[in-house]
């Protein structure tokens, strides 16, 4: 069993021949832009689209990324504000209007941050 894989060479993509395609200087320029935007090589590009398979945008991991972020933050204020509305000991020497003030603060944030993530989830959409 051994000998035999012993003697059995695999093929590599490096090792085989490539396609060359003939294209005009703005095709060239545009399956590159298009392969930069997938987070792919020119070469891993066209196999993928000539295998029919659907490319996935790197944008997408990046939408993902930055709403995970977004989401993050809104929790961390979420946290904060529970712990103001829980009439802790620790806040009962604060002043009641300085906190309404700081707790109207962390209310407009989470909005504002939920505009910013219903902006950067319409962005795709609108392509």
């Amino acid at each position: 069993m051994n000998a035999r894989m012993d003697n059995e060479v695999k093929a590599t993509r490096k090792g085989s021949t490539p396609i060359k395609v003939w294209c005009l200087p703005e095709e060239k320029a545009s399956i590159e832009e298009n392969a930069r935007k997938a987070g792919m090589s020119v070469s891993m590009y066209l196999r993928n689209v000539g295998m029919g398979y659907r490319i996935k945008g790197v944008i997408d991991a990046e939408l993902v990324l930055k709403l995970a972020k977004i989401n993050g933050d809104q929790g961390r204020l979420g946290g904060l504000l529970k712990l103001w509305l829980t009439n802790s000991e620790k806040l009962s020497s604060q002043d009641p209007a300085q906190m309404r003030r700081v707790i109207h603060g962390v209310l407009e944030r989470i909005v504002t941050m939920q505009i910013a993530m219903l902006d950067l989830v319409k962005k795709p959409a609108a392509r």
